[in-house]
């Protein structure tokens, strides 16, 4: 039976009445509306049911098909489920084929693509995005960066479009010829030796991240090209009929040097800003720098009336250049941890049990590495195919970092040391993970004889193989005791240093494991 209708009660007496006798009829019409449906439905004939299913002991249908729809490709296949992976939204599964006695086939570990291949269009707008828009875009950027950069690239636009007429107009003035051809080949020439440069400028700055995380070793490489962009515009007076591929050559290496002197340059003056006075430290560093090169301008007008010899000049002006630029770099001291400052400050900590001061960390520094290059010991968040090249080295780790959010191995094929991140894993234990990759680096560099270094000189491949497996497994359990009881020690000294740990410094890579359960 339903439950009576409650009517609120009002001031108005009269309004309450009509309120009273409107609620009367529609309950009265709802009552009998009500019976009607329910005699239609009695006399309506019961649909076909399909057989039942067995009990599934509270397993819901669409889970039972989930379930059937993961698992039927395995069924009467030799074909195991090792491992899923997640990069970016797209996801991979690996698979190895066991040889029916317990074991896995050699060669037989594979990745599979777990969504079909995006649409070129996709592809394209995705390609572009990652040139044109910072990573984390939107929510890395408040609201008005859209507006600012849409304003600014038309603003561009046409100051491109105009320099192409003033360009043409400046030649003509200077009196290059009066044939009304020539200027218009020399503007053209000239034209495409700056779209070249600003072209170079524009893929560079996908580098933008390594601006951040490789601070001193960009801004040294940055001057090494902006060196090595004059000697290319000194070599187009030995051969004028290849001055357009040796301009244009010049002009992309010095506008690359540009970008990393530009982006570089306000973390460097925030390291020297003690308080909130990073504008002045700006300005006044500036002014210092466009007054040196003032300087250096009259003096080199001076030398040039005299005619000294191009090269001899070029050489001992460069060698000053490149010798400043070293020293200036490494005379900056940043408080924060990126790879080459958390290698020697977890070096320096497992040898001595004490972290590097900043003035000693910085001036251990190695600014001669190029941080695109992979040729590294230690690679953090890798592909899991990377990683691992057989799934018996996985599983038999696995169980060691069960209650971790990483897994941390040594591949001997490649001679480096990988770092994988679970799904869940937070910032707290991608620093972490950083520091077990380097405590077992450390175990295997120390170690008196190496993984798998006979392996190919026995006989017995499986039995030896088995042996470097046991070895190797040996030194991550070791690293794992030491890492439980260090990691803490090492936090704490190095913020008792003045040292700040970002792992968004170390540049780990955007893979995550989404493990089976």
């Amino acid at each position: 039976m339903a439950p009576p209708i409650k009517l609120k009660q009002s001031s108005n007496s009269t309004a309450q009445t009509l309120t009273s006798t409107t609620s009367s009829q529609d309950a009265r019409l709802l009552v009998r509306e009500t019976l009607r449906i329910s005699a239609n439905l009695a006399s309506a004939p019961a649909p076909a049911t399909a057989p039942a299913d067995p009990p599934s002991s509270g397993v819901s249908v669409s889970s039972r098909k989930l379930r059937i729809g993961l698992e039927d490709e395995f069924v009467e296949s030799s074909l195991r489920l090792i491992c899923c992976e997640e990069i970016d939204g797209r996801k991979w599964k690996y698979v190895a084929e066991n040889d029916g006695f317990g074991k896995f086939k050699k060669n037989s570990f594979r990745s599979v693509s777990l969504q079909s291949p995006q649409a070129p269009v996709e592809e394209l707008m995705s390609f572009v995005r990652s040139y044109v828009v910072p990573e984390g875009f939107p929510d890395s950027v408040i609201p008005s960066y859209v507006p600012y950069m849409t304003w600014r690239a038309l603003k561009h636009f046409f100051g491109g479009a105009m320099g192409v007429f003033t360009t043409k107009t400046l030649l003509s003035s200077v009196g290059v010829s009066k044939n009304t051809a020539i200027p218009g080949a020399v503007a053209i020439n000239w034209i495409l030796k700056d779209g070249a440069g600003r072209v170079g400028k524009m893929l560079f700055a996908r580098q933008g991240k390594k601006f951040d995380c490789d601070l001193k070793q960009l801004r040294f490489a940055g001057d090494l090209l902006m060196e090595l962009g004059a000697g290319v515009e000194l070599a187009t007076a030995t051969v004028p009929h290849l001055f357009l591929p040796l301009a244009c050559a010049a002009n992309v290496a010095k506008n690359v040097a540009a970008v990393t002197s530009t982006s570089t340059r306000t973390p460097i003056y925030k390291a020297f800003a003690k308080g909130e006075n990073i504008g002045d430290v700006t300005a006044k560093g500036e002014c210092v720098g466009n007054l040196a090169d003032l300087l250096g301008t009259g003096l080199s007008i001076m030398i040039s009336k005299r005619n000294p010899s191009l090269v001899t000049t070029f050489a001992l002006l460069s060698c000053g250049y490149v010798f400043s630029s070293y020293q200036e770099v490494k005379s900056v001291v940043l408080h924060t941890l990126n790879r080459a400052r958390f290698s020697v400050a977890v070096e320096s900590f497992l040898k001595t049990g004490r972290v590097p001061s900043l003035q000693e960390g910085n001036s251990r520094e190695n600014i001669f590495t190029l941080p695109w290059l992979k040729e590294r010991p230690i690679v953090l968040g890798p592909r899991f195919k990377d990683a691992f090249q057989d799934p018996s080295a996985y599983l038999a780790i696995e169980p060691l970092f069960e209650k971790e959010r990483y897994i941390v191995t040594y591949n001997p094929t490649k001679d480096k040391v990988y770092a994988l991140f679970k799904d869940q894993a937070k910032p707290d234990d991608i620093l972490k993970a950083a520091f077990h990759a380097h405590v077992l680096l450390h175990f295997i560099n120390s170690s008196n004889r190496r993984p798998y270094s006979s392996s190919k000189q026995q006989k017995n491949e499986n039995s030896n193989y088995l042996l470097s497996a046991n070895y190797l497994e040996a030194h991550i359990a070791e690293s794992c005791k030491m890492v439980s009881s260090l990691y803490g020690s090492f936090k704490s000294k190095t913020a008792e240093q003045g040292w700040r740990m970002s792992d968004s410094l170390l540049n780990p890579g955007r893979a995550r494991l989404v493990l089976n359960s």
